[in-house]
């Protein structure tokens, strides 16, 4: 198993600068990490840094609160794609989930999913402020407007990714849509509880420390 191919390699953290990304896009070009993910600011940088590389460019949406109205969220995508995004992770409106207003939900998604045009689409449900249900509903949404991934967290909430809600997502979206666990990965041992779990990507900063066997104390 590959796990460098499974890995997010990630800065997303609002004081990185532009040293920070080239260091992380030189990383990401040694170790061959499936992407880098960066904040839509960095999408130009990372893009052309990594051209002609195969490392993918992620970059984020409606982040880290998933409250941006539907219309700037699809803008924001249209936008990081025109700039080189090859992959997006959008947060959903968690607050309408709460309410359960579904349909509200749903459309957010959709709009991301359509102004993605063919774009990988990863929906970050931020399972620590959910209940099991709506963690369930939020991955069904996920799934009926198209998204390709469904993901844990946003790495800068209350809590990560644990194996107990990959294998609840897994379940709920079966074995054709990818699960990415995100939020306090930081060893070979945590990336392996995750792809046992149901994970098929990972996001992490510790990117290196993890397929090189060291330790980050990272949050994300």
């Amino acid at each position: 198993m590959d796990i460098a191919k499974m890995i997010d390699h990630t800065a997303l953290k609002p004081e990185t600068t532009k040293g920070d990304i080239l260091k992380l896009t030189a990383e990401a070009k040694e170790y061959r990490f499936a992407s880098v993910c960066v904040n839509p600011t960095w999408v130009k940088l990372a893009s052309t840094e990594l051209a002609g590389t195969g490392v993918d460019v992620c970059t984020v949406i409606g982040f880290p609160l998933g409250a941006n109205t539907t219309a700037v969220k699809a803008f924001e995508t249209s936008d990081a794609i025109q700039n080189g995004a090859t992959e997006v992770d959008m947060v959903i409106n968690i607050g309408e989930l709460k309410d359960k207003n579904d349909d509200v939900v749903l459309s957010d998604i959709k709009a991301v999913v359509e102004a993605a045009k063919g774009t990988l689409v990863k929906v970050i449900i931020e399972t620590c402020l959910l209940t099991d249900d709506e963690k369930v509903r939020a991955c069904q949404l996920a799934v009926e407007a198209g998204a390709d991934f469904v993901k844990t967290s946003t790495g800068f909430s209350t809590g990560g990714a644990t194996a107990t809600d990959i294998a609840l997502m897994r379940k709920t979206v079966g074995p054709n849509i990818g699960v990415k666990a995100s939020g306090g990965v930081r060893t070979k041992e945590d990336v392996l509880k995750m792809i046992e779990a149901g994970a098929t990507r990972i996001g992490a900063s510790a990117g290196v420390a993890i397929v090189s066997g060291g330790e980050s104390t990272s949050d994300y």
